[in-house]
């Protein structure tokens, strides 16, 4: 997959939207075209809490 650039304003709040919308991680890659990698690392830097589908289930 070729790598996007640096993530812009727009896509900063639109990461914000949908972790206040309690996204999955799974939801905002498709939203967002990133990898999950990726957006946890944004996620984190903007501190905003993204979960994993499957986290917390056991």
């Amino acid at each position: 997959m070729a790598r996007k650039p640096r993530w812009s304003f727009k896509e900063d709040r639109r990461l914000m939207e949908l972790a206040r919308a309690s996204k999955s991680l799974e939801e905002v890659v498709r939203a967002t075209g990133r990898s999950p990698e990726r957006i946890k690392k944004m996620a984190m830097r903007l501190g905003l809490s993204i979960k994993s589908r499957g986290a917390g289930k056991k």
